[in-house]
């Protein structure tokens, strides 16, 4: 009896064990798969944007657009190395090289920016210059000029980057072009109360208590995506309505009966893509009940901005000049004149896609190879009539020199009119 309780016993003490190791192997188990879940996104394959810690508090980071670094901490800018310092207590000090211009898979644009190195040390050069506000530091180079790239590489980076800081920012500007400066001030000061530092041009230490290198884009054209940033394009469209002073926030609603004239706008151009025949147009538009107006988009930003703000319809041949709709008022119509010669993609993610996430009604007219202007220099049987996609085959240069440079409209009036037709049509509504 003695030696069956003794068993008994030591079998009981051993289940016991055993119950404990198993709980025990569950408990590592459960936490093991915790840690899995945790880790996972690092241990996949690497995601489109990419980020890189060079200190705790400073990220890195590779996106389709552009390369910037966000660093919450003091930063030491050096224009004379083109060098940003972060202090660093790592033994092994890490180092990041950026371009601050956001079109990075453009090689022609960034070839045309300074490049420069996010480093941390251990020992921080001494500061020449301290500042009590953060730093922005991006680039005046690549496109800058054109006011296609204007907005969409810098200006709409620039706001997605600089506008929590309501103005307490530090604009610092490599590759810095004065005139581009001035033709831009009112969105500028807008954004900064500060002077803008060219940092190419000084042989001091400025320090910051943070700063952002390079600008992030989001990856549209002339656009914002508002799940990635607290702002919307609207938001930007409102900003740059109170930069300028204009006071047209919505396009005129026509009604039955009223004696009200919505403003036409037509963009001329005097080189390439040019109405050949824009004068014959504004009288069409007249005839049917537009108040007219034939304006060149260049010389003083400000007055032509005021200019496309009164308008309610805004008409134009593909090109840079369109980047002017940012000045519309919502539910402005929007018409594309689209050349010949394989411009669908172009148009549609430069300014159909653009206008649409602004509000603005779109309308678009193709001109067929009668209305171009090539149909004059080369014969019928030629690959630029017969074939425009063997041409783009060839590169952009090869495109851009035909299609882009060679050619002008003359638009068919009486295919155009139902195009003017629809633009009141939709006024009414």
């Amino acid at each position: 009896m003695y030696n069956y309780i003794f068993a008994r016993s030591f079998k009981k003490r051993e289940q016991k064990q055993l119950k404990f190791k198993w709980m025990a192997l569950l408990c590592f188990s459960l936490i093991a798969l915790s840690l899995c879940a945790m880790f996972k996104p690092y241990l996949g394959p690497l995601p489109a944007a990419l980020t890189k810690k060079i200190e705790p508090a400073a990220v890195c980071s590779v996106t389709k657009g552009s390369d910037f670094c966000e660093i919450n901490n003091d930063i030491r800018i050096d224009g004379s190395s083109a060098t940003v310092f972060i202090a660093s207590s790592l033994a092994d000090q890490t180092e990041w090289i950026i371009r601050p211009y956001a079109r990075k898979y453009d090689h022609v644009a960034m070839k045309r920016v300074n490049e420069w190195s996010v480093k941390s040390a251990a020992s921080l050069l001494q500061c020449n210059q301290n500042h009590s506000v953060p730093a922005i530091l991006f680039s005046n180079g690549g496109y800058a000029g054109n006011i296609f790239h204007d907005f969409s590489d810098i200006i709409i980076p620039l706001y997605i980057n600089s506008r929590q800081f309501n103005g307490q920012v530090q604009f610092v500007i490599t590759n810095k072009q004065s005139w581009w400066i001035n033709k831009y001030q009112n969105i500028l000061k807008k954004l900064s109360r500060y002077d803008i530092i060219d940092i190419d041009n000084q042989d001091d230490i400025h320090c910051f208590p943070r700063g952002i290198i390079g600008l992030k884009r989001h990856d549209r054209e002339l656009n914002i995506n508002s799940s990635e940033s607290p702002y919307s394009i609207k938001d930007f469209r409102q900003f740059i309505r109170s930069s300028y002073s204009l006071q047209k926030p919505a396009a005129i609603r026509l009604r039955d009966g009223e004696k009200k004239k919505p403003r036409l706008l037509i963009v001329s151009r005097k080189r390439t893509r040019a109405f050949t025949n824009a004068e014959e147009i504004a009288q069409m538009g007249r005839r049917l009940g537009f108040n007219v107006v034939v304006a060149e988009a260049n010389g003083n930003l400000s007055r032509f901005a005021e200019t496309v703000n009164y308008c309610d319809v805004f008409l134009a041949v593909h090109g840079a000049a369109m980047t002017n709709m940012i000045f519309l008022p919502e539910n402005a119509v929007f018409i594309q004149v689209v050349p010949f010669g394989g411009f669908a993609w172009l148009a549609r993610t430069d300014y159909e896609e653009p206008a649409k996430a602004m509000k603005l009604r779109y309308l678009e007219y193709k001109i067929k190879l009668d209305e171009s202007t090539l149909i004059q220099q080369y014969p019928l049987d030629h690959q630029v009539i017969r074939d425009p996609s063997s041409i783009g085959k060839q590169g952009w240069n090869a495109f851009r020199s035909v299609y882009m440079v060679q050619q002008n409209v003359k638009v068919d009036l009486n295919r155009f009119r139902s195009t003017l037709l629809k633009a009141l049509e939709l006024l009414h509504q």
